[in-house]
């Protein structure tokens, strides 16, 4: 399992990388998540499915990435602590660039803990993170 859920996260760093330069494939982004997941953060915790609508607010979000300048964001880590034969949770440590008008460059370290199923190709089926708004405030980025 650990092997094939590095590999998974390889396929989406590469993802991300595409549609920071423009080129989304919003069903190859739907395939990364199981039907329906859960997302938690210090702003709440949701439940949502995927669909339509989980394409058009990942569109959106990743809009908004080029938008505030993000250039890159690279994984610098991943740990796996399975749960069962079926399901771990993958701490992923990342680190993302940012560019900023009339400055240097800006890379912000954060941790993305995601709960992974795999039957057959692994997906998300939930994720727990820190708050993303309150980091880019703290580094000038928004």
């Amino acid at each position: 399992m650990e092997m094939s859920v590095k590999r998974f996260f390889e396929r989406y760093q590469r993802f991300f990388k595409e549609s920071l330069g423009g080129g989304m494939d919003m069903d190859e982004a739907a395939s990364l998540y199981t039907s329906e997941f859960i997302a938690a953060s210090p702003a709440g915790v949701v439940t949502g499915k995927n669909d339509d609508q989980l394409k058009q607010v990942m569109a959106q979000g990743y809009a908004h990435y080029r938008a505030i300048g993000t250039k890159e964001m690279r994984t610098r880590d991943i740990g796996i602590s399975p749960i069962d034969e079926h399901h771990c949770v993958a701490h992923v440590a990342w680190t993302a660039t940012y560019a900023r008008k009339g400055q240097a460059d800006v890379e912000i370290d954060f941790d993305v803990h995601y709960l992974v199923r795999k039957l057959g190709e692994p997906k998300i089926f939930g994720w727990v993170s820190g708050d993303e708004q309150a980091l880019l405030k703290k580094h000038g980025i928004i």
